[in-house]
């Protein structure tokens, strides 16, 4: 890999000879600028404002243009000979957690690499240093211009820098939450813990970028004359009113493209539903009365029933006197209808 910058880390008095190489690449297609009508290549030139022609890269510099328009020269020598420790060395400041950096704060990534035989021995010793200690080393570098922020971590056996913006470039998030009260109920909790859970973890060399993959279909179709691939139509999906309703869809499909089975999928009958079968009884004079008059019918019904199933069932002489002595304590019964009705 090319390096990109050459200098050295300052570990305190020991100095690391190192070369900066970019730890990332991008994958991006890129287009040209076209002209629509004839697919011509549409270019930018530059041209010099006094002398109204075109200029060469090489005839390009630096300058900056002060409150009332001057424009002061300024050569890759200035820059290079400024008066900062960082011109060409990479200095550690301090050595803290990695989770005292805000993520928002990461910026482009580097690799660290030796630069020479002298530098192997202090660069494995900052390297082991890091790894016994689970800090990161914070560092201040100038590049391209500016001076900036950089974290050195471990990665694998080598050291890694991930640039970082300064504090104040990093903006507060404010008025960006919801403004409004909004209660988040615990049935709902339980179903994003479930959904996160049935989601689970990925292995992220598995992931790849399908928009690319989409538009090189795209370039080959049209190179080899054929029409491109067309997308499918999306699902049109109405309004989310019932958040619950869907997470638990949600849950339920989640599970089943990791090949569970259904019953698995399956979420308990969720707590606002109960509405419907607690639903107020009434207690109308009419209806217990009617009640009580169903239910002391059934009881005389079931009275007489008994009686002749008691007198089919013991023998002839017992029949007798049993089938007299159950109708005689049966007969209350009927006579008790009465008092069931003025109730």
């Amino acid at each position: 890999m090319r390096s990109i910058w050459n200098g050295a880390i300052s570990f305190g008095l020991v100095s690391i000879p190192i070369k900066l190489v970019n730890a990332t690449e991008s994958h991006s297609i890129s287009f040209r600028q076209i002209h629509t009508e004839d697919g011509g290549r549409i270019r930018y030139r530059k041209f010099c404002e006094l002398e109204d022609r075109e200029v060469t890269q090489g005839e390009i510099g630096k300058g900056y243009e002060d409150a009332d328009g001057t424009i002061i020269p300024i050569t890759e020598e200035d820059l290079s000979s400024l008066p900062l420790p960082t011109a060409k060395t990479i200095e550690i400041v301090a050595f803290v957690p990695a989770d005292r950096i805000d993520p928002l704060q990461m910026d482009a990534a580097y690799y660290l690499q030796a630069s020479g035989a002298p530098a192997a021995k202090p660069y494995t010793l900052l390297r082991e240093a890091l790894k016994r200690s689970n800090k990161v080393a914070i560092a201040k570098f100038a590049l391209r211009g500016r001076e900036r922020l950089g974290m050195l971590r471990v990665v694998g056996e080598a050291i890694a820098m991930h640039g970082l913006l300064w504090p104040d470039e990093v903006r507060a998030p404010e008025g960006l939450a919801p403004d409004t009260d909004v209660t988040v109920r615990d049935q709902e909790l339980d179903l994003a813990d479930a959904l996160m859970d049935t989601l689970g973890e990925v292995d992220l060399e598995d992931l790849h970028d399908e928009y690319r993959e989409a538009v090189e279909e795209v370039i080959a179709a049209k190179a080899a004359g054929e029409a491109p691939p067309q997308s499918p139509e999306p699902a049109t999906g109405g309004k989310v009113l019932d958040l619950m309703a869907a997470l638990e869809s949600s849950v339920r499909a989640a599970r089943e493209s990791r090949g569970e089975e259904a019953e698995h999928a399956e979420v308990k009958s969720l707590p606002q539903r109960k509405t419907a079968r607690a639903a107020p009884k009434q207690t109308g004079g009419k209806k217990s009365t009617s009640t009580a008059k169903k239910t002391a019918a059934k009881k005389t019904t079931a009275a007489k029933k008994s009686t002749a199933k008691s007198g089919q069932g013991q023998g002839q002489g017992t029949a007798k006197k049993t089938a007299s002595k159950s109708t005689a304590k049966k007969t209350p019964a009927k006579k008790s209808t009465p008092r069931k009705r003025s109730a």
